[in-house]
């Protein structure tokens, strides 16, 4: 007699594999982009700075859409970051359009500040250099690996994969966005008329365009972080917010106007 070698099969085994092809199983095909597999950093790297020559594969249009979200309801923005990690194994973008559409509205409100600071050809050049390399880029890198660090070592369980370092880059790109909005375009038409005076209310304006650009920069990276399923307590960074309102009630008790500080601070930066 012959037998077989396969177990017999029992009700708990069939009832495991429904649940779990009643999990999988879906009446919709899976997106044409669907990744199963997860790419190093390093082939993402390669694959995110070699579309930097390829305008034709960068999704300018979905840029500007998170850009003027970022701005409105930046919860919008983050609700797509799940649907990109289940496309592409990654939460990290992998088309550098934002970048490219963020150093173009840096170049643009860098001549509205050579004007505001008399600047000559070279300065603004110069000036322009500062803000896009040392500003956002290293900058941002430097707070980008901070985060990075913290959230990966003390926000992380265990048992769930790391958070991406260009993720935690892509979250300090969008919070640097309604900032510059906020600083290096609309505060310009009202620093010579009003917020460059010697006045009272010349520090409340320019402080309030500070606070109001360091509580978004906070808000959005606190909403960049608190959408990764793994994370527990981000709340953690909107701590912060006091102690931004805290310095500028301080600010105005001794009538330090940030604005002229920050003209100062780029004016002799560039001389």
């Amino acid at each position: 007699m012959k037998y077989s070698t396969s177990p017999v099969p029992t009700r708990s085994n069939n009832l495991l594999s429904g649940m779990s092809s009643s999990r999988t199983a879906s009446p919709l095909p899976p997106p044409v982009n669907q990744r199963t597999d997860c790419m190093s950093a390093t082939n993402k790297s390669y694959k995110y700075l070699r579309r930097f020559v390829k305008f034709d594969q960068m999704d300018f249009e979905y840029a500007l859409w998170q850009m003027l979200y970022l701005c409105i309801a930046p919860q919008k923005v983050y609700r797509t970051c799940n649907y990109r990690k289940h496309t592409k194994s990654q939460f990290a973008r992998d088309d550098p359009a934002f970048l490219v559409l963020l150093v173009g509205c840096l170049c643009v409100t860098s001549l509205g500040f050579a004007w505001v600071l008399s600047l000559d050809i070279g300065q603004c050049i110069l000036f322009l250099l500062y803000v896009v390399f040392v500003d956002c880029i290293f900058c941002g890198m430097v707070v980008a690996t901070i985060l990075w660090i913290i959230t990966n070592r003390y926000l992380r369980e265990k048992t769930d994969p790391d958070v991406e370092w260009g993720y935690a880059f892509d979250v300090h790109l969008n919070a640097f966005f309604p900032p510059l909005i906020l600083l290096h375009f609309i505060q310009l038409f009202f620093y010579h008329a009003l917020i460059s005076q010697n006045w009272f209310i010349s520090a409340f304006i320019g402080n309030t365009i500070w606070l109001a650009a360091l509580s978004y920069y906070i808000y959005i990276t606190f909403l960049g972080y608190s959408v990764i399923p793994g994370l527990k307590n981000t709340r953690i960074i909107l701590v912060t917010l006091p102690l931004v309102f805290l310095f500028y009630v301080v600010t105005l008790i001794i009538r330090w106007n940030l604005s002229i500080s920050l003209m100062y601070f780029y004016h002799y930066r560039v001389l």
